[in-house]
């Protein structure tokens, strides 16, 4: 089937290999049924936080769906990322906590989001891409079957911002160590698909209220293509270019510390229509986080199929553990002989004694630094929740709330939505149900835009 760039595609792909119903085959599925009619999609839990990935958990099992799981290349990698697991731990992680959840292995899709030199782009590029096609290879063994290729950032040896054409040259160098890596594993195994791109946005949101956001032209969806396939031919990976499912683009989302970018049908409108001439490609979006519900169904109705949640998952297990904080101090403020946790005060100490994760993030005068460090889009604090300080208060904080129930009336001054969950009798009222819930919140917006959610569970 020949496109108006002249290049062909299967439009089946590698989907009828599979084994029916397994993970992989059932994403590809979501897909061709976006492409076909635009009344489904797939969105990507990109978080390693353990409250967030149970939540994740539990949405699937009560949604029918896949747990679509993927992990950055700064949060896990071959030296451990900064969650310290590499690619086979966290794989390890996420199917345990699947399994004694009671997920089935085969609804469980890992993928590597931004795989490449982005965590060594302070490096020369041949160390930076050799460690990248490492890291690329390692998430394969380790059983992820979605490999984002991800080569866009510049390295210390690169006089400038890269040209497509290199871009497209590094992504098939990571490409053939992924189907080097697969030509290892036990045969059967899923054939790992692949998403590219160029106009990539950065990981976590970098943006200021003074930015503006440049959709990605039509023109350069085709150019684009063109290029990568002639690219991945040349080299031989002419299978590996047949399972490239989706092109990372910029639809006009993104978010900064103190803003969001939101979503406009009209401006994204051409390049949405774009895809009419692609056998077989979506579009992936990244940065969806704090897009509002129609905004996101409209979204994978204009054919951005795959939307990526991270930030907003772990910003609302922040506003649970904080708001619980509050009804603790409520509680047991008078009680002789119960310390109360100090987790606001344990996160913020940690992220002063080790600024790197969020430095370059947040501007602004002391009062205003010390403002976003805790409640941010961003939400840098994020990376600092496993600090063992920090989860010693936590610790503190759920033991203190679970020797006896919470009042309703203190949870619904606090955290009024899941007051209403406990009143329908969906959750108990104990400190764990209510962080669950309050995450799974922003889950089920995501489920509902992609026609996923359970048709018995309230949205």
């Amino acid at each position: 089937m020949e496109n108006s760039e002249g290049f062909s595609r299967k439009a089946t792909r590698s989907a009828g290999k599979e084994a029916r119903g397994n993970a992989s085959s059932r994403f590809q599925s979501a897909l061709r049924r976006n492409r076909q009619t635009g009344d489904a999609g797939v969105y990507a839990v990109c978080s390693a936080h353990p409250a967030a990935i149970r939540a994740a958990i539990r949405q699937s099992i009560d949604d029918g769906s896949v747990l679509h799981v993927e992990s950055t290349s700064s949060q896990v990698n071959q030296f451990g990322g900064y969650t310290g697991r590499t690619p086979r731990q966290f794989a390890n992680f996420i199917q345990s906590a699947a399994h004694r959840a009671g997920l089935p292995a085969d609804r469980v899709l890992l993928g590597g989001d931004h795989l490449g030199p982005f965590p060594w782009r302070n490096e020369p590029s041949a160390s930076a891409l050799e460690k990248g096609c490492e890291l690329v290879r390692s998430c394969v063994l380790a059983g992820y079957q979605k490999i984002h290729l991800d080569p866009s950032m510049a390295c210390t040896d690169d006089a400038q911002a890269l040209k497509e054409i290199s871009i497209a040259a590094r992504a098939v160098l990571l490409c053939a160590a992924a189907e080097e890596a697969f030509r290892e594993l036990p045969s059967g195994s899923s054939e790992p698909v692949y998403v590219i791109g160029t106009e990539v946005p950065a990981p976590g949101g970098e943006l200021a209220a003074s930015d503006s956001l440049a959709v990605t032209k039509a023109v350069d969806v085709h150019r684009t293509l063109e290029i990568f396939h002639k690219v991945f031919i040349d080299k031989g990976l002419s299978s590996a270019w047949e399972r490239v499912v989706a092109l990372v683009v910029q639809p006009g989302v993104d978010f900064g510390s103190d803003v969001i970018f939101d979503y406009r049908p009209g401006n994204a409108a051409e390049l949405s229509a774009a895809l009419s001439t692609q056998t077989g490609i979506v579009y992936e979006a990244h940065s969806t986080d704090y897009q509002s519900p129609s905004a996101l169904m409209q979204m994978v109705k204009d054919r951005f199929a795959i939307l990526k949640v991270g930030p907003w998952l772990t910003f609302a297990y922040r506003e649970a553990v904080l708001a619980l904080s509050e009804i603790e101090r409520e509680l047991l403020n008078a009680r002789a002989g119960c310390p109360l946790s100090n987790v606001r005060g344990s996160l913020e100490e940690s992220m002063l004694r080790n600024p790197s994760h969020w430095r370059s993030y947040y501007q602004g005068d002391e009062a205003e630094i010390r403002r976003q460090l805790i409640y941010s889009y961003s939400d840098r604090c994020r990376y600092y929740w496993q600090e063992a300080a920090v989860q010693e208060e936590i610790k503190r904080l759920l033991d203190n709330l679970g020797q006896r129930p919470i009042p309703a009336t203190l949870i619904s001054q606090y955290l009024p939505e899941e007051y209403k969950a406990i009143r329908a009798g969906e959750i108990q009222p104990n400190p764990d149900q209510l962080i669950q819930e309050h995450i799974r919140r922003v889950l089920r917006v995501y489920a509902a835009a992609c026609n996923q959610v359970a048709p018995a569970r309230s949205t």
